[in-house]
């Protein structure tokens, strides 16, 4: 009876730790809210700082970006909103996004996993009726010096 019950009991030991050490238990996306919170409230400003702009101010968005974006992000962005400075001005677009939801998918000490969810609404000229849109994003982030930073992004 006692080697059954020391072998039950180093069983259970085996199983505990090998569950608190998968990936669901490391994620604290799903543990620590408050983590969670400010990574969502970070990224979410980004997004709308970085997609918000009007044809005659795009060096706002641009600003925003140069701060707030790292790596792969950074260097994508640049090439999409280069773009974007030559056409807007002619086209007199103004482009307003905002993050309507954020799903945190992974959230592993500085680093994270995010999927957002933007409404966006674009007026062209002196059209008083706005375009609308809805934009998926895969976000990658990582918190550098206690700041979070987008190093990656993706149309989903």
């Amino acid at each position: 009876m006692t080697v059954l019950l020391t072998a039950a009991g180093i069983w259970c030991t085996v199983e505990a730790r090998s569950t608190s050490a998968s990936a669901a238990a490391s994620n604290h996306a799903l543990t620590d809210q408050p983590a969670t919170a400010e990574v969502t409230s970070a990224i979410s400003l980004t997004l709308n700082k970085i997609f918000s702009y009007t044809y005659d101010k795009t060096d706002v968005a641009k600003n925003a970006a140069a701060t707030l974006l790292r790596g792969h992000a950074r260097d994508s962005y640049e090439k999409l909103f280069a773009q974007v400075r030559t056409m807007a001005p002619s086209q007199r677009l103004t482009l307003t996004s905002r993050v309507s939801a954020t799903s945190v998918q992974q959230l592993a000490n500085d680093h994270a996993q995010l999927l957002a969810f933007l409404d966006q609404s674009a007026t062209r000229g002196n059209s008083a009726a706005p375009e609308t849109a809805a934009a998926q994003l895969a976000v990658t982030a990582q918190r550098i010096d206690g700041n979070w930073y987008i190093t990656d992004l993706a149309p989903r």
